[in-house]
């Protein structure tokens, strides 16, 4: 099974007595009281429907349509006495209950007791006899929490429901010392000890939060939530007046792990950052696929990933820009299996021959090394391979660590392990991930490698540790295709990884099939709204003045793609000068087009967050409120939030987000700039980036 780094592994394989199955069971428990006797005609209506609203939201997130499927939910019915209650636990069998997650929402009037104890209020609850016919709480919490479920959240919605904390810190302590250390048990309330629940503010609230991280643009990217993350979000949501008073309060804290059940509405399990690759899309909601030509080099890379070479190395290597990262995300994604079921896939096979096609499941670990140090770059190897790299001591380098647990998951596969770093030159330690990461698996890449003693009756047959190395670097053009290279001139890593792997195979995408291939996806990306006709002029006009380059391609096609006359614009002197300035030239008239689109940002909008996705630090800009602070400093006056958000939204959704690559760090999206060139000229603050064809 394939795995692509810098996305999140997938939940490790859980065991427990009772069965998987049952092990991996997901549960909503739903505990609502809605119909109040003692409410007037106007104030029963709108309290049911307040509640009505609450278990709404609720189920959208936790229900079995939810972000994680599997949720199955259990809703308490009417509740009318205290015996409705204990009938409900005792039925669910809750405090017997085994799985992987519970989610426990209790919803209705709390009354504070005189002892400090919370009460749910039910509609035959008298008053001041709150033990007799009320319901403690605390009761249906700890029967969850006590539970054998692994991972348990009880969410309580009710007046003074904060009055739980100190009722909570005693019957803790009765859980067993064993399940309070492998179990994750999370109590959150919304409201304080002396305050009384809006019946209207978390349905409210909990939406916004749901349709916030389902905008995956500025997203939390892991499968599921810290609950730290889940109440800063919630927070958030809130208007900064009530920020404080109507926070989400934590009284029982699991731990600072994701929590199984805190699913993720904004995680999204695919290819992302190899299809956008692949594909030539200019943004995420395009759903084409436009990369054409290249039938040479895909024919001997899906050959290289073939059964019947099971060792070696193959290094993509051309000038910047030159589509290098796209034929080796194509044959990342055309070798996963999830991927041939997507109806995208058919249209891509389409297009090729068979040949081109590498076998599925061919790839089994890809990366990307682009401004990443190499403790990340092994880390994010074995995570792609789906091993949890090991915790470090004070004294220990994770490399050293981390590089030989990789040597030990090669040692002990049963089959090759194909592994794909791309933009080794693009990193922040090229050659120390050359010396440190790579280089101790030459012995698995050399055909000549030993095969290990013979396995036991029954074991897989004895192949020996296989490896397969696709290493994408950036090198200049040789002589005979750029007379202008002056020999013995910067041949960046290439040279020192032919040294490194002797025997490495060497292909370049900036040979002389480089026009025509550019000029094939031109008139495939204009064709998307073009009539054929128009694509293949236009493209056939554009393609000479952009080869090599298929980062200039995709930025100068989709200025073809959106002109009402795509031919028009070929032809066009002032354009044809951007061109010949290439990044700047392009960024500068779509800076131009953003300004005169009422649609979309003013120039100097877009400039300040472009400017600042390009300053950024590590992989790149979080949304959040890191991109407003930076974007400000270039912008030099301040604006809501809410001016920033908008801002940042039209941004990404726009002819501008081609600029743009989508990463993730710390399990926050991030945003920098697609290339380095982009990144060369938004950081020339010298630069006004006017007048893109003088």
């Amino acid at each position: 099974m394939q795995r692509t780094g810098g996305e999140v592994p997938k939940e490790p394989a859980l065991i427990a007595s009772e069965g998987e199955n049952a092990y991996r069971q997901r549960r909503l428990l739903t505990v609502a009281v809605r119909d109040y006797e003692d409410f007037d005609g106007d104030e029963a209506v709108e309290f049911a429907a307040g509640i009505d609203e609450q278990l709404e939201a609720v189920t959208q997130w936790w229900g079995p349509s939810g972000p994680a499927a599997g949720f199955h939910h259990v809703p308490s019915g009417k509740l009318k006495s205290r015996h409705d209650v204990d009938d409900l636990l005792r039925e669910q069998k809750v405090r017997e209950m085994q799985g992987h997650a519970l989610v426990v929402f209790i919803t209705g009037h709390g009354i504070p007791g005189v002892s400090g104890t919370h009460f749910l209020k039910l509609p035959e609850t008298a008053a001041r006899r709150s033990l007799a016919t009320a319901v403690r709480t605390s009761d249906i919490v700890m029967a969850a929490l006590d539970s054998h479920v692994r991972n348990v959240l009880v969410i309580v919605n009710s007046c003074y429901a904060a009055k739980l904390k100190s009722e909570l810190s005693r019957l803790h302590t009765e859980i067993g010392r064993s399940r309070q250390d492998t179990c994750q048990l999370d109590v959150l309330v919304t409201c304080d000890q002396n305050d009384r629940v809006e019946v209207r503010r978390f349905p409210i609230t909990l939406r916004h939060v749901f349709e916030r991280l389902q905008r995956t643009r500025e997203g939390i990217t892991s499968k599921y939530l810290t609950v730290a993350e889940f109440r800063a979000e919630y927070v958030r949501a809130l208007p900064p007046k009530d920020r404080k008073r109507h926070r989400l309060r934590r009284l029982v804290d699991g731990g600072h792990e994701p929590s199984p059940c805190l699913p993720n509405p904004g995680y999204l399990h695919n290819q992302g950052h190899w299809l956008h690759r692949a594909t030539g899309r200019t943004h995420g909601s395009d759903e084409g696929w436009y990369f054409r030509g290249r039938h040479a080099l895909n024919r001997k890379i899906a050959s290289f990933l073939g059964p019947q070479r099971p060792r070696g190395v193959l290094l993509v290597t051309g000038s910047t820009g030159s589509g290098k990262s796209a034929v080796v995300a194509r044959a990342v994604v055309l070798s996963d299996p999830h991927f041939r079921a997507d109806p995208l896939y058919k249209t891509a096979t389409d297009l090729v021959d068979d040949d081109t096609i590498p076998p599925e499941d061919s790839v089994t670990a890809a990366v990307t090394a682009d401004r990443r140090d190499t403790a990340t770059v092994a880390a994010d190897i074995l995570s792609a391979l789906d091993v949890t790299p090991q915790p470090l001591g004070p004294a220990d380098d994770p490399v050293v660590c981390w590089t030989r647990q990789l040597r030990h998951f090669v040692q002990n596969s049963d089959r090759p392990v194909t592994l794909v770093i791309d933009g080794l030159d693009e990193a922040q330690e090229p050659n120390r991930i050359m010396r440190d990461v790579l280089a101790p698996l030459d012995e698995f890449c050399r055909p000549s490698v030993s095969l290990p003693p013979q396995r036991r009756e029954g074991d897989p047959p004895a192949t020996g540790p296989a490896v397969r190395l696709l290493i994408t670097t950036t090198s200049p053009c040789p002589p005979a295709t750029a007379p202008t290279q002056e020999p013995g001139g910067d041949q960046g890593l290439l040279p020192n990884l032919k040294q490194m792997f002797p025997l490495a195979d060497v292909e370049r995408t900036d040979g002389t099939d480089a026009c025509q291939a550019i000029e094939d996806y031109l008139s495939a990306l204009i064709s998307a709204d073009k009539d054929q006709d128009t694509a293949e002029a236009a493209a056939a006009l554009t393609a000479p003045r952009l080869t090599p380059s298929f980062v200039h391609a995709r930025l100068a096609g989709q200025q073809l793609r959106a002109a009402p006359d795509p031919v028009g614009l070929a032809n066009h002197t002032k354009w044809q000068s951007a061109l010949q300035q290439g990044m700047r030239g392009l960024l500068t008239w779509d800076l131009e087009w953003s300004e005169r689109d009422e649609r979309s940002l003013s120039r100097e909008m877009a400039l300040s967050l472009l400017r600042a996705s390009a300053f950024a630090q590590g992989v790149g800009v979080p949304w959040s409120d890191v991109w407003p602070q930076m974007a400000g400093v270039f912008l030099q006056r301040r604006l809501p939030p809410q001016a920033w958000d908008t801002a940042i939204d039209k941004l990404l959704a726009g002819r501008l987000s081609n600029y743009l690559a989508r990463d993730h760090e710390d399990n926050r999206l991030v945003y920098r700039p697609a290339h380095a060139a982009i990144t060369a000229v938004l950081t020339n603050l010298d630069d006004n980036l006017q007048d893109p064809g003088e």
